[in-house]
């Protein structure tokens, strides 16, 4: 009999550590950035005038969980700000790679592909429509 007691106080056990386990990881992916990637809004919504996007460079939008970025005079191009390493937000945009501080996870800024992992996938894109000089979500 005690034999079953022991094996049920594992499995218990087990299971409440898996629990555990899972539930970090659920915090991690919140708050590392993971929210303000949610956080765009409708079609329409503005995000930024051209002229806050520097040629070559771009702009991480935290509350909107965008980044936007110019690779050339005139094009625009948004992608999520959330690293698809571990869901931590991009920081920065400079010489045309979009950078994660966490790991430091590097993303061309014309396409979003990986420059450099830990991250292996790219950063999603995300639809926007220039007109005139402001850039909103499409």
């Amino acid at each position: 009999m005690s034999g079953v007691a022991r094996r049920t106080v594992v499995s218990a056990a087990g299971g409440a550590g898996l629990v555990a386990v899972l539930t970090a990881c659920g915090a991690d992916g919140s708050s590392g950035g993971g929210g303000a990637a949610g956080a765009a809004k409708e079609p329409g919504a503005p995000l930024a005038k051209t002229a806050d996007i520097p040629v070559g460079g771009g702009k991480v939008l935290d509350g909107q969980g965008v980044v936007i970025t110019q690779p050339t005079a005139g094009e625009f191009k948004a992608f999520s700000s959330k690293c698809t390493h571990q869901g931590c937000a991009v920081s920065k945009v400079a010489d045309g790679v979009i950078t994660c501080p966490c790991h430091q996870s590097l993303f061309d800024a014309s396409d979003g592909s990986v420059k450099g992992g830990p991250a292996t996938s790219p950063l999603p894109p995300t639809p926007i429509k220039v007109d005139g000089d402001s850039i909103t979500l499409a």
